[in-house]
C-alpha cells in the first residue's frame, strides 16, 4: 500500500511566546519604546520580503494562557527558517519574552491536484497555494493533529479508495466555509511531534468552532482524527503589537 503524492511548498515555522510583564513594566517608557521601534523595522522587513515572494510573516495576538504572542514564518528552506529565529533570538523583544512551544512544518497539497503534463513550478494557482502570502484576515486559529493508527481506526491501513472517499466527504464541509475561513495546511511528518498543522484565518473568530464543529460530525475525523492544543488570537501590525503592550 504505497504513501499519496503531496506536492510541498514553503517551510512554515509557528513561534509561540510568552511575555515577562515583571521585565517589561521595569522598564522605563524610552526603553519599551526601543523595544518596540527595533521589532517594528524587524517586522517591516519581513513584510518586505514577503513583498517580494520570497517569504511570509504574520504577528498575532494569542488568547488564553498558552501563549500571548505567535508569529508565522516562511521560507524556502529550513536553514532560512534557522537564520530567522537567530535574528530574533537577538532583539530586544525577544529579552522580555520567554518561548512556550514552536511547531516546524512544510505547506502541503495533495499529490492529485497536480494535473497531468503540467509543470507544478510553472502553475501559478498551485505556486500561490504552495508559497502562500500571509491572510490579511483579523482572526486566526492553529492547531496540530495526527491521524489516528489503532485497531480498526488506522488510517495508514485503510485502501487508497477508501481514504480518498473519506475525504471527499471531509472537504465537503470545508467547502461550505469558502470564502469564510481560508486554510493553510502544512504537513509535518517526521519534521515534527504531530503530522500536520492546521492554521485557519477568518474575520469572524465563531467560524473556527463552526468548522471544527462540523468536522467532528465527519467520519475521517470522529473516527481517525486526534488534536492537539488549539491557538486562537488576533492578528496586528506594528501599531497594534505597541497597543497591546500598553507602549
Amino acid at each position: 500500500m504505497g504513501a499519496p503524492a503531496t506536492l510541498d511548498g514553503w517551510y512554515v515555522y509557528h513561534e509561540f511566546r510568552t511575555v515577562n510583564w515583571n521585565k517589561w513594566n521595569s522598564l522605563n517608557t524610552a526603553g519599551q519604546q526601543s523595544i518596540l521601534r527595533e521589532w517594528s523595522l524587524f517586522a517591516d522587513s519581513q513584510r518586505a520580503i514577503q513583498d517580494a515572494r520570497k517569504g511570509s510573516y504574520g504577528q498575532f495576538i494569542i488568547s488564553g494562557h498558552k501563549a500571548d504572542i505567535m508569529l508565522i514564518l516562511m521560507r524556502p528552506t529550513i536553514v532560512e527558517l534557522n537564520a530567522l529565529k537567530s535574528k530574533m533570538a537577538k532583539t530586544q523583544l525577544f529579552d522580555v519574552t520567554s518561548s512556550v512551544y514552536s511547531y516546524i512544518s512544510v505547506v502541503e497539497l495533495g499529490g492529485y491536484m497536480a494535473k497531468p503534463g503540467i509543470d507544478v513550478s510553472q502553475d501559478e494557482n498551485l505556486q500561490a497555494r504552495l508559497k502562500p502570502v500571509m491572510p490579511s484576515h483579523s482572526h486566526v486559529c492553529f492547531y496540530p493533529m495526527n491521524k489516528r493508527r489503532q485497531g480498526e481506526d488506522n488510517w495508514y491501513m485503510q485502501t487508497a479508495e477508501s481514504r480518498r472517499e473519506f475525504m471527499k466527504a471531509h472537504g465537503m464541509i470545508g467547502r461550505q466555509f469558502a470564502g469564510i475561513v481560508k486554510q493553510i495546511i502544512t504537513g509535518s511528518v517526521g519534521l515534527d511531534d504531530w503530522e500536520w498543522g492546521v492554521t485557519l484565518f477568518s474575520d469572524d473568530p465563531l467560524q473556527f468552532k463552526k468548522l471544527v464543529y462540523e468536522m467532528r460530525f465527519d467520519e475521517s475525523s470522529a473516527r481517525f482524527a486526534e488534536f492537539g492544543p488549539f491557538y486562537v488570537g488576533h492578528q496586528v501590525d506594528n501599531t497594534g503589537l505597541a497597543e497591546w503592550f500598553g507602549a
